[in-house]
């Protein structure tokens, strides 16, 4: 598989790739083919908490859930990860103006845009069509 461009993983892409594997051959292949991942530290409180409410939720056997956890943490040890530092928050108080994005969405959206100013050619990847449009093309 050719090496494709560095990726800012945003949880959503995450979640899907590993709780829907198979299923998102697209956004698998992305994060398989990515010589650097870049996620924000929120991105692993997400899957955290993500896990915990399918966990509420029932009807996903606990053995389906320890994978999953495993195969986050697999995953984000690949990545590099932005804190949310006070330059992430400023920044995410500002972008998109004109967008309906949600805080935790505009903290993603900060980090990406601040991890492309260091990462050459780092592209984004979500299923979150709201911070998808909001990022620009």
């Amino acid at each position: 598989m050719a090496p494709g461009p560095p990726l800012y993983l945003e949880t959503s892409a995450a979640l899907r790739a590993v709780l829907e594997r198979g299923t998102t051959p697209e956004v698998e292949a992305r994060i398989a083919a990515a010589p650097l991942l870049a996620t924000s530290r929120l991105s692993l409180a997400e899957s955290a908490r993500a896990l915990l409410r399918i966990r509420q939720q029932g009807g996903v056997a606990e053995s389906r859930l320890a994978d999953a956890r495993r195969e986050l943490d697999a995953l984000w040890s690949r990545c590099e990860v932005w804190e949310l530092s006070p330059s992430v928050c400023d920044l995410a108080s500002l972008v998109a103006p004109d967008r309906p994005l949600r805080t935790l969405d505009a903290l993603h959206l900060a980090t990406f845009l601040l991890a492309r100013r260091r990462i050459e050619g780092l592209e984004l990847l979500t299923a979150d069509e709201r911070l998808r449009q909001a990022s620009g093309p």
